[in-house]
């Protein structure tokens, strides 16, 4: 039978369980101790369990923490060594422990968290990522000729099939926009390897950025066009403000 790592049991489980047992076989013993010595144990199991409660209620927080981290045990949302990210936290797990999980984040430091709030966020667990999906978008000259514009989904695709480890998906004319004609490119990188991933972006953005300049096809790049109507622009001589500049720089 293989082994499948995904179901490697977690040590903090089988610690926690392992507390558990061995409580309830000494309670049972000491229970059936005290009952072949004659003593009434009715009155003491019922003092036991008020006493118990107020001591759940005391410690509820690390109880909490205790069965969320039973919870993370048996259900595995992570592992240790799981690159997760949850809210504004990224990093890599390094323990998990009774209370707490400890992450390594990217920046370097060590990020503690408890095991209850940790549960109760949405987290993102990308070391069990198989492919990651790619959408990313680019603008060409308004003046770009019909033609042309018609045959660069068929350029982006080959582009895209020509690099290895990933897999086409669309590329489109989305819509016109303030200052560009925009296109929309989906491919997904056969990886989750996110350093994979920038170097096939980078592979797919230089070949690209060729093949345009192959087409004499011009990305777009921000700008504004302004029309005056019912009026009459002032003429500007630009030799005479150039004369000005010179005279006045003389006069310093």
């Amino acid at each position: 039978m293989l082994h499948d790592p995904l179901h490697v049991r977690n040590p903090v489980t089988t610690v926690i369980l392992g507390i558990l047992l061995r409580v309830v076989v000494w309670v049972m013993m000491l229970l059936a101790i005290l009952s072949n010595m004659g003593i009434n144990i009715t009155a003491l199991v019922a003092s036991l369990g008020v006493g118990g409660i107020a001591i759940a209620l005391a410690i509820q927080t690390v109880l909490s923490d205790v069965f969320a981290s039973l919870a993370i045990g048996f259900d595995k949302p992570f592992e240790h060594g799981d690159f997760i990210v949850f809210g504004d936290i990224a990093g890599s797990i390094e323990h998990i422990g009774l209370k707490t999980t400890r992450l390594r984040s990217l920046g370097g430091e060590q990020i503690v968290c408890s095991n209850t709030i940790l549960l109760q966020q949405t987290i993102h667990n990308y070391k069990r990522m198989q492919q990651r999906r790619i959408v990313f978008k680019f603008g060409i000259n308004y003046g770009t000729p019909a033609e042309k514009v018609r045959q660069i989904g068929g350029m982006v695709q080959r582009i895209i099939e020509s690099v290895p480890d990933t897999r086409f998906d669309r590329a489109h004319f989305l819509s016109f926009d303030e200052s560009q004609l925009t296109f929309e490119v989906v491919y997904f990188v056969l990886s989750a390897d996110y350093n994979k991933y920038m170097d096939i972006q980078q592979e797919i953005n230089l070949q690209l950025m060729a093949q345009l300049e192959q087409k004499q096809i011009r990305f777009a790049f921000p700008m504004r066009r302004v029309e005056f109507t019912g009026g009459v622009l002032p003429r500007i001589n630009l030799s005479d403000a150039s004369n000005e500049a010179a005279a006045q720089s003389a006069q310093r």
